[in-house]
């Protein structure tokens, strides 16, 4: 057997594996003996049948499990040899593969890069504090008052938290918008409809509500609106400016509910002072929460500015069309239609790329660090993702556990994953932690 090991880069490896025709030879004999004894053919006792009769009956399927043998002992040898450390199989040639000849099999590797791993302990975080201010228990107090709002008829001009019913029709360079884009009528024309007076939160015309404030019903009034230059709910108004007459119809207040009895008991509360520590509580939990995902974000950004190594181009790949897939499925809850994705293809393919070439790059130090400090997976780890996911999915937890054992790839990637998360849990617990004061008011 010869083996000859070729770089294509500094990931990829090409293994040219040539097996003498003596070695080719105890393959197939290999896989004759082995139909020999399972062989039930007629007017022959059970695995007692000829060699030469298993060949010419089972002829197509020795041949393929044949060359299956051959190419697996290639690979075996090759990688016995050169010692690599294989992540993914890119390409397998087999060449010609038959008895009593010499088998050339090459096939294309791509191996996990050499890089030396930077000090990794004590990266450093900033976190937020915890403890929330009274301002911020006050904003959620009055948040939690405004759902429970009523809204009584107002004769006064609109002021900003009132809503107001209105109808409105949109041109723009003296042309209706309903001709601009017929699919999306809402954007034209409509005979009544409420929106917030200044609100925080744009209504299906962005930028109205900013408007509104000082008009009474009955008024009417033309008011410019400038669509974003991405505007991906109606990409054929993105960047441009149109008028819509607005026809106010009523406006009506908001009115907050008192803070007594009868409300503190929708909040599961006593009293405001109980309430209040609810609502402290929960705003720690918050920020704790927020903290970790900053912390988590924050050590691995560290860790990859720390060195640079080059990633192999098949798990880029895979993570490229991960990152793709999240994106758009994301968009299209969002309402953004599949012909702007078409448009913009180029650039979020790029920008896919781009960012999972750092998830790649993240990933392998992570695994790195985790057989440096003897991070593995534990079956409370395994027990607990299931509960998770079938929770997520609304799955049994017994299904998916069943699933999983009998996919061995999926089991794998799951196992990964687990693994990458304790690394960077590990990193957050090693990190050193600056905390910082909100700014006064």
């Amino acid at each position: 057997m010869n083996v000859q090991l070729n770089s294509v880069s500094a990931t990829r490896k090409s293994l040219v594996v040539t097996l003498d025709p003596s070695e080719v030879d105890a393959e197939h004999a290999a896989v004759i003996s082995e139909y020999s004894k399972l062989a039930r053919l007629p007017g022959f006792r059970p695995g007692k049948a000829p060699a030469a009769i298993v060949a010419k009956h089972f002829g197509k399927e020795i041949t393929g499990e044949f060359k299956q043998k051959v190419v697996a002992k290639a690979y075996r040898s090759g990688l016995e040899k050169e010692k690599l450390e294989v992540l993914n199989v890119v390409n397998v040639e087999e060449g010609k593969i038959e008895k009593g000849l010499s088998a050339a099999v090459t096939i294309t590797l791509d191996v996990r890069p050499e890089f030396t791993l930077p000090d990794y302990v004590g990266l450093p975080t900033e976190v937020a504090s915890t403890e929330a201010t009274d301002a911020e228990i006050d904003s959620v107090l009055q948040g939690m008052r405004a759902e429970r709002a009523d809204f009584k008829p107002a004769t006064r001009p609109a002021q900003k938290g009132d809503y107001v019913k209105l109808g409105y029709e949109g041109t723009i360079d003296g042309k209706p918008v309903a001709e601009l884009v017929p699919d999306k009528q809402l954007y034209g024309k409509v005979p009544q409809t409420w929106e917030e007076v200044e609100g925080a939160n744009d209504g299906v015309i962005p930028g109205l509500g900013k408007h509104l404030a000082g008009l009474a019903a009955g008024e009417k009034k033309d008011v410019p609106i400038i669509f974003p230059v991405e505007f991906p709910a109606a990409p054929g108004l993105a960047g441009k400016t149109a008028t819509y007459a607005v026809d106010i119809q009523e406006i009506r207040e908001r009115v907050l509910p008192e803070i007594d009895e009868a409300f503190l008991k929708t909040q599961q509360a006593d009293s405001i002072d109980a309430l209040q520590q609810n609502i402290r509580n929960n705003l720690k939990l918050q920020k704790e929460f927020q903290n970790r995902a900053a912390q988590r974000r924050q050590v691995t950004e560290a860790l990859s500015a720390k060195t640079d190594f080059p990633v192999p181009d098949s798990l880029v790949e895979s993570e490229t069309q991960g990152v793709l897939r999240n994106f758009i499925e994301e968009n299209m809850r969002r309402g953004v239609p599949q012909e702007q994705f078409e448009k913009d293809k180029k650039e979020l393919f790029e920008g896919a790329r781009k960012a999972a070439t750092g998830r790649v790059k993240v990933q392998l130090m992570l695994a790195k660090i985790a057989e440096a400090e003897k991070i593995e997976v534990t079956s409370s780890d395994l027990d607990a993702f299931i509960y998770r996911e079938a929770q997520r999915s609304q799955q049994k937890p017994d299904k998916l556990a069943k699933t999983l054992a009998n996919d061995r790839e999926q089991l794998r990637s799951v196992q990964q994953s687990i693994v990458f998360d304790k690394a960077v849990d590990f990193l957050v617990s090693k990190a050193t932690v600056k905390t910082i004061q909100p700014k006064a008011p």
